[in-house]
């Protein structure tokens, strides 16, 4: 973020030596850490290289425009906003909307005040730090909109979202993809006797437990209500099995306590898996796992069902 309390990063792109200095001069060096280029094409690798907040290009240089320059900034930019200021000496108005037009922030003409291009450069500042606050403030809002709130685990949507781009790229590399469904047991009880804080205790405990016992290549969440929902790539059955069996092990062993006293919680899994060229709909593969789920369920629960494996 480029914030009045750090140094913001800009680059100068001018084949001139006389006003890369002037540029150099006219702007703070305790606010502004300067980055210089002599063609167009440096400026680019200066840009990948340090992604500075602010360019200020001239319009004519040996290889590259400014104008071109602009377009490429714009075409490959992805994370974060640069707020560019075009130099030229050409001050006819099809210039300067040209300029606009390529996506320039600002137009200014040679030779420049260098108390306006230092205003200028300040009002591109405050611009980019808008801009990035922004854009953070929109990275938290869908980091919440994919979050449950009582666990901090991925959510059902977030869940969809990955496993639906994970089944395409199982069905065209072809490695397997299995869903468990968790379903904690008479979990209603828990509510009934000690009351919704010591529920939302045993829910947290449980996604403790998954996500300690889940690898970063996989996801695990919650889904609603005390239903959890795992997903695993690149596994063998014996092994997916073995996981989750470690889960259901923990959560055995594991003691809640509440005004003194103690319980113990189970949970029941169904599981599906999929491998083959044909990727099903990842709702069908939940579906399934919920089918072995009540499979569990009616066989006693705190158990394990798995579904066949959906073919090809």
């Amino acid at each position: 973020m480029c914030s009045s309390e750090e140094t913001c990063k800009v680059l100068v792109a001018d084949d001139s030596a006389v006003y890369r200095k002037l540029v150099e001069q006219t702007l703070d060096q305790d606010k502004y850490s300067i980055l210089f280029a002599k063609t167009g094409q440096s400026a680019i690798e200066l840009f990948e290289q340090h992604h500075p907040a602010i360019v200020i290009t001239d319009w004519l240089m040996p290889d590259l425009t400014g104008i071109e320059l602009c377009q490429q900034i714009r075409a490959n930019l992805k994370d974060a906003y640069t707020y560019i200021i075009i130099l030229t000496s050409i001050s006819e108005k099809e210039n300067v909307v040209k300029g606009l037009a390529a996506g320039a922030d600002d137009y200014l003409t040679k030779p420049f005040h260098p108390g306006e291009l230092s205003a200028r450069v300040a009002v591109g500042r405050r611009m980019v730090d808008l801009h990035r606050q922004i854009e953070a403030k929109n990275r938290l809002l869908r980091e919440l909109a994919l979050t449950d709130a009582l666990t901090s685990l991925p959510n059902r949507r977030a869940i969809e979202e990955w496993s639906s781009r994970q089944l395409s790229g199982a069905a065209r590399h072809g490695f397997s993809l299995w869903v468990a469904i968790a379903d904690l047991d008479d979990f209603k009880r828990v509510n009934d006797t000690y009351g919704h804080h010591a529920g939302d205790a045993v829910l947290r405990g449980f996604g403790e437990i998954l996500r300690a016992n889940t690898r970063s290549s996989d996801i695990c969440g919650r889904i609603g209500g005390e239903e959890f929902l795992m997903v695993f790539t690149h596994a063998k059955p014996e092994d997916v099995r073995v996981v989750v069996e470690r889960i259901l092990q923990r959560l055995r062993d594991r003691e809640f306590s509440f005004e003194g006293q103690t319980l113990r919680v189970t949970a029941s899994f169904g599981i599906a898996g999929f491998q083959g060229r044909v990727a099903p709909e990842f709702r069908k593969l939940v579906t399934q796992a919920d089918e072995a789920l009540y499979t569990a369920k009616r066989a006693g629960r705190n158990r394990i069902e798995v579904c066949a494996l959906i073919p090809a």
